[in-house]
Formats: structure tokens, C-alpha cells, sequence
């Protein structure tokens, strides 16, 4: 069974989509979702706490088991994500690199779009290359607010 939440910090709301033991989405949209049922199981409970922990400054590390789909090559992009330390961050080429292909910034790019468990995978730590914000689901002001909310934590 699927379960979905409407998560909300500030004056945005994400999406959580949970089993019983995974987190397998965070949407940086709110979305009713058919699929799943309305309940808060003590899994989302855990993944609420870590959020408000978060937001307020005083979680650096998630401490949940996550569940992301997609291409061997977006898991590897994603798991290169997750290897970001809090309240720094990267470039695309530099991710690149890490992901092992130096020249694929873009294709790099593609799979930091798709990221579903937007947050905690921080896609958000990711700018161009002259340190430009670029590009993010939830918008260039939720992704300049969570990198502040991150140097100001360190």
C-alpha cells in the first residue's frame, strides 16, 4: 500500500508518497494522488519529523530508507547527490565528474530533474558552473531558500 501527504513549509507544500517502510517520493508540488491512501503510518510519521528537523535547522543527515525508480544511470546521478555535504554545493560538471563522465553535464542535469525524492536527495545543492542558481522543480526562489536555510545550519 501507497500512502501521500501534503507536506507544508512556508508557503509551499510537497508531496510525500510512502510504504510501509520507504520513501518513494517527495514532489516539490502538491498533488492529490488516487493511488494512494490518506493515513499517516508511522513511516510517513518518521519522515514528517526528519522534514520539520530539517526545516528548522536542526537535521543536517536523513535517517530514512528511500526508495527512488529510474535508470542505473539516474540512481548513480542521484546516489552522487546524496555524497553532497549539507550547506555546500556543486556544479553540473562537477557532478559529472563524479558520475564519471565529465562531458555528460547535461545528461547529468536531465537526471537531477527527474529526481523524485526531491530534498533529501539534494538536487538543490547543483548550480551552473559561473554560480548561477539554475533550473529546479520548485522554483529558483524554494532552491536559493534551501541553500541559505543550509549555510546559515552550519
Amino acid at each position: 500500500m501507497k500512502y501521500s501527504y501534503l507536506y507544508k513549509y512556508k508557503n509551499y507544500t510537497f508531496t510525500l508518497i510512502t510504504d510501509e517502510n520507504s520513501l518513494l517520493e517527495l514532489r516539490l508540488k502538491a498533488e492529490k494522488c488516487s493511488e494512494t491512501g490518506n493515513e499517516i503510518n508511522p513511516f510517513m510519521k518518521k519522515v514528517i519529523q526528519q522534514l520539520d528537523e530539517y526545516f528548522c535547522g536542526r537535521r543536517k543527515v536523513f535517517e530514512l530508507p528511500l526508495s527512488p525508480q529510474g535508470t542505473e544511470f539516474q540512481t548513480k546521478v542521484w546516489k552522487n547527490l546524496s555524497s553532497i555535504p549539507y550547506g555546500k554545493t556543486i556544479t553540473y560538471k562537477q557532478l559529472a565528474e563524479l558520475s564519471g563522465n565529465p562531458r555528460a553535464s547535461r545528461a547529468v542535469g536531465m537526471a537531477n530533474n527527474k529526481n523524485p525524492i526531491a530534498i533529501i536527495i539534494p538536487c538543490h545543492r547543483v548550480i551552473g558552473s559561473n554560480g548561477n542558481l539554475t533550473g529546479y522543480a520548485g522554483g529558483l526562489d524554494l532552491k536559493r531558500e534551501l541553500i541559505e536555510l543550509e549555510k546559515s545550519n552550519i
